[in-house]
């Protein structure tokens, strides 16, 4: 169990802490939310967790099987839908090296599909991934 605590700073700002480390995060409502957009909005960081967390998740099966998959890069794109407003989708593109082999890469995108964040988002989000090896 992890405790993380959020204090209302005004102007949509928060600041979030994550208790075990101490480690501090600070958001803003998006501007298409009456927000400044001058920090991730809550949503943004959905999305940044689930590219974090798809990493992060490979990265676990690379180090057990000896891989190297330092400097492996991800991105998503956020799109909110109007009414209700949530998230839409978060299409993930995941850029390997390109030296990994057929079943290496198969592996890792098999955890890459099962990371912890991309099996708790809402069903009706759209969260594809894509596996370039460059």
């Amino acid at each position: 169990m992890v405790r993380m605590t959020s204090v209302y700073q005004g102007k949509k700002h928060c600041t979030l802490e994550h208790e075990p480390s101490r480690s501090v995060i600070e958001t803003d409502a998006p501007k298409d939310n009456q927000g400044l957009g001058e920090r991730f909005s809550p949503t943004d960081l959905v999305g940044a967790a689930l590219v974090s967390c798809i990493l992060t998740t490979m990265a676990l099966v690379a180090e057990r099987d000896g891989l190297n998959i330092e400097g492996a890069q991800g991105s998503v794109v956020k799109e909110m839908n109007a009414n209700p407003r949530r998230i839409k989708s978060l299409p993930v593109v995941i850029t390997m090296p390109a030296a990994l082999t057929p079943p290496q890469r198969q592996k890792l995108e098999n955890a890459a599909k099962h990371c912890p964040v991309h099996a708790s988002l809402h069903p009706e989000v759209e969260a594809p991934i894509t596996f370039v090896y460059a």
